[in-house]
């Protein structure tokens, strides 16, 4: 049988070169009319980063010194217990399973650590720990692969950049222990499946001008966000620009005037179709206001933006009610006994078709939301989020 499906494959190869060798020279075209799945992926960067934070609120000087170091070395604790080994391997098994052809994927945390720092010794919070305890990016390619199905980072956007004492005890009396400096570093990446018949032709990537500014311990820092985004096509066919990012969690004043930078720069252009990936962190059902926020700016503005003026469609909701895509509200441990906890929807999935074109939802899904998700060794949940995954036909 070998030898004569070899036979056949040798004649049909010969005729084609007698009689279409330009066939023969010419690679195969995708088609492009193939569904393309696109998934939004918020893989948590393992710890409530707003405990420094509130640990420092009204303390200055040594005092508030002191509070951060501790409030951090519980906090970077916290990152070892929610184990983004084990939970990266949990999030490539649900990929593999779904097979997106594109990933936005927020909070690829790389989290290092460096001698401790102390005042008048040296530059606290000067960005110098340089030895990797978990680089989120890389174990999360190496477990796609393991899992086989392999990803390429297209666009890596580096947000946040922070490094701060962690320590127990007070260095001041000498009874601190285990004092390092620990840094994080976060970003935001856009993921494409190898194998995918998606073809890049361009790409690129940002920080938004609206940030948080904080105080922590009477100095101000700054927490940044931002997008990236690749234009893809089928082969020779129709092209779309995929974006990712991730909004701003702590005032929705600041996310809605990020969504507003989004779309009016890369996702601003009504003749291209542009698909966006977003933890919006802007749930479409909360009207409610931050007390912080001086705009009033209500926690469903940014969402409301986005599909009013903006031109975007929920994808979701075209395909499932929203009751059905509950993707946040997981506790800081993400070790909570199943079902899970998720009881808003923060992550979504936007289209703006080009004037003439059509985005339509053919199969949908979130990820990582039922038992099945959950580790049984471990108790760990593959993140704080659910994915959100999507089929389109164009």
């Amino acid at each position: 049988m070998h030898r004569s499906l070899l036979s056949r494959s040798i004649a049909v190869a010969s005729a084609l070169a007698l009689l279409a060798v330009p066939l023969q020279a010419a690679p195969a075209l995708a088609d492009p009319n193939k569904p393309v799945t696109v998934m939004t992926r918020n893989i948590y960067l393992g710890a409530d980063i707003q405990r420094p934070i509130r640990a420092t609120a009204g303390l200055t000087g040594a005092a508030a010194f002191v509070a951060l170091g501790n409030a951090n070395h519980v906090t970077r604790a916290i990152v070892d217990q929610t184990n983004f080994p084990r939970r990266s391997e949990l999030l490539a098994a649900e990929i593999a399973g779904t097979k997106p052809d594109l990933i936005g994927v927020q909070e690829v945390a790389l989290w290092r650590h460096g001698p401790l720092e102390l005042p008048g010794a040296g530059s606290p919070g000067a960005l110098n720990a340089t030895t990797v305890d978990y680089d989120f990016l890389a174990i999360l390619l190496q477990d796609l692969r393991q899992a086989g199905v392999p990803y390429k980072a297209v666009v890596v956007q580096q947000e946040s950049d922070v490094e701060a004492p962690a320590f127990v005890g007070n260095p001041f009396t000498g009874t601190a222990t285990q004092g390092r400096d620990v840094r994080l570093t976060v970003r935001d990446v856009v993921l494409l499946r190898a194998g995918s018949n998606l073809r890049v032709l361009d790409s690129g990537s940002g920080q938004y001008d609206a940030k948080l500014v904080l105080s922590v311990g009477g100095l101000p820092a700054s927490f940044v966000r931002g997008f990236n985004w690749v234009d893809v096509a089928h082969g020779s066919g129709r092209s779309f620009r995929f974006v990712n990012t991730h909004l701003e969690a702590f005032s929705s004043d600041l996310a809605l005037a990020q969504a507003v930078e989004l779309l009016t720069g890369p996702a601003g252009d009504r003749g291209r179709t542009t698909i966006i990936g977003c933890d919006c962190n802007s749930d479409p059902l909360n009207n409610t206001v931050k007390p912080t926020d001086p705009l009033r700016t209500p926690h469903n503005g940014p969402y409301n933006f986005i599909t009013g003026p903006g031109g975007f469609t929920d994808l979701w909701l075209t395909w499932r009610p929203a009751a059905q895509g509950w993707t946040s509200g997981l506790n800081e441990t993400v070790d909570e006994p199943a079902p899970p906890s998720f009881d808003h929807r923060i992550d979504m999935i936007f289209a703006r078709p080009a004037p003439g074109e059509q985005v339509r939802v053919v199969a949908g899904d979130v990820t990582g939301a039922t038992s099945a998700a959950k580790d049984p060794v471990t108790g760990l949940w593959p993140s704080d989020h659910a994915g959100v995954v999507l089929t389109l036909s164009r």
